[in-house]
């Protein structure tokens, strides 16, 4: 698609008659006088924001800066990768998020801003014309900036891409239920104009108050992530929910579940098509293509077991399923290599537990004993270990085992709760989505910020790869693409 230019537009009157596209954003304007007329890019392509801005300061009682805006109600997460170009004039120039109650120089507004020097802070203004106050971050040098609200409290968090993120906030700020909400450039020096970059910029609405899990849900983003660079492109948006997407062995498509239904994904038209299961209409989001990619495995919510979930196989395009276990709950969520096993997890007894049974059924091998959870396993491409997931040690963490649950061994050891561990085809590294410490550890509810972390697959470091708001449907099954170097996954948003 063609990048758009944005000429400047004078006054919020003329940004609201002209909209060309801004993207997520609805318009923008210069705030304040400013010495230089301030310009945005959005190039559709690569889903970038380009912004430019002069302006002397955001700070006293008054404000200048470029702004490129939209209108929201309600609560909010914000967030964004940003940079600066070049080394620029002035240590104190500022990008981030900022939102007002209106467009003028001295509204009541709350900002995360990202200076030049790298000092971050939370700056705020209660009072029309009052002073600004700040609460500065820990973090220096930040790249990913977020912002939510919740009613008239504001927290910023931030770090450095790769890192996990700092919160620091503010409470009884009240801006009023509709505001301007968007990104801004200032120069701190009125005689020039500073330029930055925005990338993975996301709005997102959270479930609101009072929601019901599982009986209630909102919006979902099909997303693809490049694990090198972070970058995220939404290939697919739905106000349905969206849940665990496979990547086809070929590379063409993802298959995901929605409403008890798998549905295919070609990555080329971007278009869905519902696949046939045949009396298999209850699919929870535990599926698994084969590695030879020709057979799907499922789970299934049979009425003829009490609703319980059991595992079947299916030809991946599609046909009539095959009943694999005879015990439920079965949760499907690997297949060996060669072909001849599945790996699931099962309740028996009130333990969960990880399990193996031959795809054609028969008795079932019991592979973990500890009290507790046992959740997620998968095979490695090379049939050498299982990893799973498992909360024996307190908080849920990332572990693998031999094939036939030997030398059981914990590869993290942190203050997340670690769930759904996916290796990559070439067998190097391992995806897993991570629970702040808010989420009881044998729990993965919906809609929550969660990270996507990446880590060597025989332990280390785990760095993140993905800020986003998902959780339960976000990455449950082997997600990877063939060549090693994407991932695919569902984050959430209301619709409203």
């Amino acid at each position: 698609m063609k990048a758009w230019t944005v000429l400047l537009l004078a006054t919020p009157v003329a940004a609201l008659a002209q909209q060309p596209a801004l993207g997520l954003f609805d318009g923008q304007t210069d705030v304040g006088r400013t010495g230089k007329p301030g310009s945005a890019v959005y190039d559709a392509a690569r889903d970038q924001y380009t912004i430019a801005g002069s302006g002397a300061n955001m700070w006293l009682d008054r404000d200048e800066f470029h702004f490129v805006w939209k209108r929201l109600r309600g609560n909010f997460i914000l967030a964004a990768r940003a940079q600066f170009w070049g080394t620029g004039v002035e240590p104190h120039r500022k990008l981030g998020w900022t939102v007002r109650s209106t467009l003028a120089t001295g509204a009541p507004h709350v900002t995360a801003a990202v200076h030049g020097d790298g000092l971050v802070a939370l700056q705020f203004r209660r009072t029309p014309g009052g002073a600004t106050e700040e609460v500065r971050s820990p973090v220096t040098g930040a790249d990913v900036i977020q912002l939510e609200r919740a009613g008239d409290r504001y927290t910023l968090s931030v770090g450095r891409f790769g890192d996990t993120l700092a919160p620091v906030r503010v409470a009884d700020l009240p801006l009023g239920d509709e505001i301007y909400v968007g990104l801004f450039v200032c120069a701190h020096n009125d005689t020039v104009v500073e330029r930055a970059t925005f990338r993975d910029v996301r709005i997102t609405v959270p479930a609101r108050d009072g929601f019901v899990p599982y009986r209630e849900y909102i919006g979902s983003n099909l997303e693809i992530l490049d694990v090198t660079t972070g970058d995220r492109t939404i290939v697919y948006r739905s106000p349905a929910s969206l849940q665990a997407p496979n990547w086809t062995r070929d590379g063409t498509a993802l298959i995901y579940n929605s409403q008890g239904l798998l549905y295919r994904f070609d990555l080329a038209d971007r278009r869905p098509v519902v696949l046939n299961t045949g009396f298999a209409t209850s699919n929870n989001n535990d599926h698994v293509l084969s590695f030879d990619g020709r057979t799907l495995g499922i789970s299934h919510h049979s009425a003829d077991d009490h609703n319980a979930s059991i595992v079947y196989t299916v030809p991946v395009g599609g046909g009539t399923p095959r009943r694999v276990t005879a015990l439920g709950p079965s949760y499907l969520h690997g297949w060996s290599p060669d072909g001849r096993f599945l790996v699931y997890t099962g309740e028996r007894g009130g333990e969960f537990d990880v399990y193996r049974i031959s795809v054609d059924g028969g008795d079932e091998a019991r592979l973990t004993t500890a009290p507790g959870l046992d959740d997620g396993p998968e095979y490695s491409p090379d049939g050498a270990y299982i990893y799973f997931n498992s909360v024996r040690s307190g908080t849920m963490q990332i572990w693998r085992m031999r094939p036939d649950g030997g030398a059981q061994q914990q590869l993290t050891s942190d203050r997340y709760n670690n769930w759904f561990p996916h290796v990559s085809p070439d067998g190097k590294w391992i995806v897993f989505l991570s629970f702040m410490q808010d989420v009881a550890p044998s729990d993965h509810p919906f809609y929550k910020q969660v990270y996507l972390r990446l880590m060597p697959a025989a332990g280390g470091s785990p760095r993140v790869v993905g800020y986003l708001y998902g959780g339960q449907g976000t990455i449950n099954v082997p997600s990877w693409s063939p060549d090693s170097r994407r991932v695919a996954f569902v984050s959430n948003t209301d619709s409203r």
